[in-house]
């Protein structure tokens, strides 16, 4: 049996062999070494490089994913879709593979009419057959998610169906403009790598969905917070958010890149391989900040 869907749910950052092929071995030891840490979940999402992934790879990644022992941690799979009968056939697939929720941005091609979103998520809710989280990842590609839509969804389905994990800018007062529409009972996820962690729980999220590649700094985060330590929670936040604002340069592109260097530099990853096309690349002295960044938390 699972744990409720909460905490801390790292987004597993796909590998590639030096041909282009999905590394199920190096997935495997990313894996493996996620969960000798204390997350609670598993996830892919936009930094799995899903939508520079085939149908069948998806379906693959999903699979792989889904026999891998993870205890009682959540599996949560990432459907979004151009069309609404693709992002219910992506739940399913999930589902068949052994995800215990699923997560959808809206289309990215064009703004839907919210009637358009409320038809698309309802759809994927309940043709799918698992929870849905909300992604409003409009802060880096796709539209934003009107404010009712959401409300409406919750009314609808729910805290146990429905939950919600916001990135459109400002950040922060959406945040808590979605939680005070839900009078505070909805299941809000930050998403910003870990640089608005601290103003984000402190606006009452239930958990946070980062990258792998800083996961170990998070958790040191996360717990802090947990535990009311917020003086200690900002020693290591601080050097969070300077890690994250070198991949903020470039959006993201500039998130992968980082996120593959640090899965070979761990020695989890054969390769730092990416799907093409990509726009940014890290360059030599964006590599030695990097660096100097992660001595100051031995890491």
């Amino acid at each position: 049996m699972i744990k409720q869907i909460q905490g801390v749910i790292p987004v597993v950052h796909t590998p590639f062999l030096e041909n282009g092929v999905m590394d199920k071995d190096s997935l495997y030891r990313q894996l493996d070494w996620a969960c000798s840490l204390e997350i609670d979940g598993i996830c892919t999402g936009m930094v799995s490089e899903l939508l520079r992934l085939s149908d069948q790879e998806r379906a693959t990644l999903h699979q792989w994913i889904g026999a891998f022992d993870r205890g009682d941690r959540s599996f949560v799979a990432s459907v979004g879709a151009e069309s609404t009968a693709q992002a219910v056939a992506y739940a399913q697939q999930a589902k068949e593979s052994g995800a215990d929720a699923v997560m959808a941005i809206p289309p990215t091609k064009q703004a839907l009419a919210p009637e358009q979103l409320l038809e698309y998520y309802s759809s994927i809710l309940q043709e799918g057959g698992l929870p849905v989280i909300v992604q409003d990842a409009s802060g880096y590609v796709g539209n934003e998610i009107p404010l009712e839509v959401s409300q409406q969804l919750f009314a609808e389905f729910g805290s146990q169906q429905i939950m919600f994990k916001p990135e459109a800018n400002p950040m922060g007062p959406r945040l808590s403009l979605l939680r005070d529409a839900t009078n505070r009972e909805a299941r809000i996820f930050e998403g910003s790598g870990g640089i608005s962690l601290m103003d984000s729980y402190h606006r009452g999220i239930t958990g946070t969905i980062p990258g792998m590649e800083f996961l170990p700094q998070v958790l040191k985060v996360w717990q802090a917070l947990e535990h009311n330590a917020v003086e200690e929670a900002y020693e290591h936040y601080l050097p969070l958010c300077a890690l994250v604002s070198l991949q903020l340069q470039a959006g993201l592109d500039g998130f992968l890149a980082i996120e593959k260097y640090m899965m070979k530099r761990q020695g989890l990853f054969a390769t730092d391989v990416r799907r093409e096309p990509i726009v940014w690349r890290m360059d030599e002295e964006t590599r030695q900040e990097l660096e100097r960044l992660l001595a100051l938390i031995n890491y």
